[in-house]
């Protein structure tokens, strides 16, 4: 064995663990709460604590002078003005009474001259306060943080007045500033307690936030995020199917480019309900999840759309469209070609009897029977044409219905253009009613199909500039209560063909009608079977005043049964 093959891989090198700015959105989240609510409540705690020490000292003083005003009565005046100060005189007494019961520092009575007539030293009585006294005795009450014999205290003092309201000195009460400090020491531990308890909810909150966040975003970085925002809008505009995004209410949450061309709507409907937008219908349907299924058909405007829906977690769901317009005409194009194939090889066949039938009355030497025979099969197929160009003067429509006569023959079936009908060359989009014709007959024909004396009739009728198509089978019919849901995109009782989905034809024929501001509708027919009408109108141009259509075809000759090159749009199997 080689050595170097028995040595185990080298092992990348281990990355160093970098501390700095986290890059998933929950830790940055996560860590950006914390700090602001950090910062929030150190805020608060600071601008609670300034003011806090201020309303401390203004309650101490006034508490302060309100012990001082209630002492200041006309008893203690009388006192003051009646006695000499003296440690165990009446006004020390009073005063001391009155300290001991306030829990006051100090009640301090002065007189005029601010001598000291109380005190709780007894020494400082008979002396001069240590403060100036002028404010007081000229009457003005006075609320101070001073410092004095006792130390620094918060003070009040009010006037002392005798019965006659005459000012005879003053009372100054203190209370220890230590006891206001410490009020505002006590307080700091509860409201840090508070602080801190609202910081733990805070953060407690912040954390199951930032975890939310996290199984919303898939613990992804914000670079991250942004690369897959650029990515999804490069991958919406850039992909060929329609991308619908419904949220759970059923507005349209995005829309790009694509599905805006195939749903024929712009930007500004980002937002709107889908039934808004869409004005209802299968696509809303569809699109809302009102109709169920894989690869659903439907159609919107003039195109066939393929639509395919998937539901979000958040209750909305994506929608994809996939246009099959182009083909869907190809495939119907396809099927017609195969029809006309398999008419041509019925008339080669029925051409090759001819031939050999031609052949043997020749070889008897029958000539006027072989002349007389000759002369009816050219006379059959020329009274056919004939008789559709007389009624039908617009080209390809005469050269559909030719042609649709054939393969019906070959089929087993009869279609024949009713007595009364007419239609003049001046239709303004003969491909439209080619594509309605061709529709309906389709239909009819698989409808009489196996049946036995199949008949088709199509009847035109014009009534100013609007034609009216009638076509009638003798085939099974329609129920009443299926008369509408056929006209629904997608809605068929037979087999898919290998090229697509069915039920589209008369969805289409219903939808060029309404275009138009006509109508499609069927009911039972005479014998039994469907009847299908289809009022077009502006159909025709105005007729030309010194145009008079004649019995013959305005365009120049039809083509026969083996010329038809007229192809239907996708042709309706609603039944």
């Amino acid at each position: 064995m080689d050595p170097a093959q028995s040595t185990s891989p080298a092992r990348p090198p281990a990355r160093r663990r970098r501390f700095g700015w986290p890059q998933r959105v929950f830790s940055q989240v996560l860590l950006m709460q914390l700090a602001i609510a950090t910062g929030v409540t150190v805020l608060a705690t600071g601008l609670f604590l300034a003011p806090l020490s201020e309303q401390l000292d203004d309650q101490a003083m006034r508490r302060a002078l309100a012990i001082a005003e209630t002492s200041a009565s006309p008893r203690l005046a009388a006192d003051l003005t009646g006695t000499p100060p003296s440690s165990r005189g009446p006004v020390q007494t009073e005063a001391e009474r009155i300290r001991t019961s306030t829990g006051a520092e100090y009640v301090v009575v002065m007189d005029t001259h601010g001598t000291r007539w109380s005190h709780p030293d007894p020494a400082q009585i008979g002396r001069r306060v240590s403060t100036d006294p002028s404010a007081v005795l000229a009457g003005r009450e006075v609320m101070e943080i001073d410092s004095g014999t006792l130390g620094r205290s918060a003070r009040g003092k009010a006037p002392l007045r005798d019965a006659d309201g005459r000012i005879v000195g003053a009372v100054s009460v203190g209370i220890e500033y230590d006891s206001v400090r410490d009020r505002l020491l006590a307080a700091i531990p509860g409201l840090l307690a508070y602080a801190g308890g609202a910081l733990a909810v805070g953060a407690l909150a912040a954390y199951l936030i930032s975890r939310r966040l996290q199984r919303q975003t898939h613990d992804l970085a914000f670079s991250d995020i942004s690369a897959l925002l650029a990515e999804r809008e490069a991958m919406l505009h850039g992909i060929r199917e329609g991308v619908v995004a419904i949220d759970r209410t059923g507005s349209v949450r995005l829309m790009n480019d694509e599905a805006q061309r195939l749903l024929g709507l712009g930007p500004e409907a980002a937002g709107r309900p889908l039934d808004e937008v869409l004005g209802g219908g299968r696509t809303a349907d569809v699109l809302a999840g009102r109709v169920t299924g894989e690869d659903l058909v439907t159609v919107q405007g003039h195109r066939v759309l393929i639509a395919n829906r998937m539901p979000t977690d958040d209750g909305g769901a994506v929608a994809t469209l996939r246009d099959r317009t182009e083909l869907e005409r190809l495939g119907r194009e396809l099927d017609s070609t195969r029809g006309l194939i398999d008419a041509l090889r019925a008339q080669d066949h029925e051409h090759a009897n001819r031939l050999h039938t031609l052949l043997g009355l020749l070889e008897l030497d029958l000539h006027e029977e072989a002349v007389e025979f000759v002369t009816e099969v050219v006379g059959v197929h020329r009274a056919t044409a004939e008789q559709v160009t007389e009624k039908v003067h617009d080209p390809l429509l005469a050269a559909l219905l030719v042609g649709k006569a054939t393969v019906a023959a070959e089929r087993g079936a009869s279609l024949r253009l009713s007595p009364e009908s007419l239609l003049p060359d001046r239709l303004v989009d003969p491909r439209e009613l080619v594509t309605v014709v061709g529709n309906l007959v389709d239909n009819a024909l698989d409808a009489v199909a196996g049946t036995p004396g199949a008949r088709i009739e199509v009847a035109f009728r014009t009534e100013g500039r609007t034609v009216v198509l009638r076509v009638t089978d003798s085939g099974p019919g329609v129920p009443e209560e299926r008369r509408e849901v056929i006209f629904t995109d997608g809605w068929s009782t037979k087999e898919p063909p290998s090229h697509g989905k069915r039920g589209l034809g008369l969805a289409f024929v219903r939808r060029l009608a309404e275009r138009r501001g006509g109508t499609a509708r069927v009911a039972g027919g005479p014998d039994g079977g469907a009847e299908f009408t289809v009022v077009l109108p502006d159909a025709l141009t105005e007729p030309e005043s010194e145009h008079v259509p004649g019995p013959g075809p305005a365009r120049g000759p039809v083509p026969g049964p083996v010329g038809t090159a007229v192809a239907p749009e996708p042709a309706g199997e609603a039944r």
